[in-house]
């Protein structure tokens, strides 16, 4: 039986690749071979390195040997009987593992990749949702002012949508001199030190003494937190998009109480299920409008990508990005 290569942590901090059969397609299935897939710096390195508490949810979905990746974009090449979604040589991206080949079921999360958008684009689809997805829970409105903190690829598209909602400015804050040079060329009105003792200051400054409307945790660390909300207004919503990894201590009086904050999860998980007239934005829809924004050129895409590897280097992928990640971008894996 044919075989197809799968990239699975068998351990904390050891990743390997694995060969299974490839699955067989029957009726209402259909079978694609990747091209790309899109390693997660925030959810898989969480996992792989196991940095997470023995009672949070993490230690949940943690149970090894866990099979890694969820942004896979290959071309269909077996169609079951009942699919007339797609047909054989279409492109398509779906939620699926780093695996060579990828077994669908008629229903499932799968959107055809349009003419005009780029292999590497289609490939991190999933990742730009997450991003998009947040910036519509925090409901942006023409005008008001947006400081994201955490300038990795998730962050610079939390600002690049903040500004196509109506944001502005629109400041990034990062300590890494790398990711602050991403971000400046992704078009943010502002790019800040992290590590400026004036950076309070500065941002009152850009919002004319007002603080943000809006900020976009998306660095991942739970400390980071008692600083980002001292950057809001009274009354400003404060949207987890990160997955901080461990507890944050937090004065709720002093700084949701007295200042009346909102504070807004934008887990990728809140997409609504179906199309709904309250809230038509499903995972389907703004991958759609994701792609149509990258033919346009409205965002940056591809760009953000900075290292791609063979599938069979994956573990090499893994530990660059447990060593260097502060200097990693995108990390893709090439299928071939």
């Amino acid at each position: 039986m044919p075989k197809t290569k799968t990239v699975v942590c068998v351990e904390p901090r050891k990743v390997v690749v694995q060969e299974e059969d490839v699955p067989e397609v029957g009726p209402g299935t259909f079978l694609v071979r990747a091209k790309l897939s899109a390693i997660s710096t925030g959810t898989e390195l969480t996992l792989v390195t196991a940095d997470f508490l023995p009672e949070s949810v993490w230690a949940r979905l943690a149970k090894y040997p866990l099979k890694l990746g969820y942004s896979q974009f290959g071309e269909v090449v077996a169609v079951g009987e009942g699919v007339d979604n797609v047909k054989v040589g279409d492109k398509v991206v779906g939620w699926k593992n780093h695996s060579q080949f990828a077994l669908y079921r008629r229903g499932e999360f799968c959107v055809k990749v349009p003419e005009g958008v780029p292999d590497e684009a289609a490939a991190v689809f999933a990742l730009a949702i997450i991003s998009l997805n947040g910036v519509r829970r925090a409901k942006i409105q023409l005008g008001e002012s947006v400081v994201v903190f955490g300038l990795g690829p998730i962050g610079i598209w939390a600002a690049q949508f903040s500004r196509l909602a109506g944001a502005r400015p629109v400041i990034g804050v990062d300590l890494l001199p790398e990711r602050r040079e991403w971000a400046k060329k992704a078009g943010l009105d502002e790019v800040l030190d992290g590590k400026d003792p004036k950076l309070v200051d500065k941002i009152s400054d850009l919002t004319k003494g007002r603080m943000a409307d809006v900020v976009f945790e998306v660095t991942g660390h739970p400390d980071a937190i008692l600083d980002e909300v001292k950057v809001l207004r009274r009354q400003g919503r404060l949207i987890i998009l990160s997955s901080p990894r461990g507890k944050t201590l937090f004065d709720f009086h002093d700084w949701c109480n007295w200042t009346s904050i909102s504070i807004i999860g934008a887990h990728t998980s809140s997409h609504p299920p179906h199309e709904n007239p309250d809230d038509p934005w499903t995972r389907e829809r703004n991958t759609e409008l994701f792609f149509e924004l990258v033919r346009k050129r409205e965002i940056v895409a591809a760009e953000l990508v900075t290292h791609r590897f063979k599938a069979d280097d994956a573990p090499a992928a893994y530990q660059l990005l447990m060593t260097e990640r502060g200097k990693t971008g995108i990390v893709l894996l090439d299928w071939g």
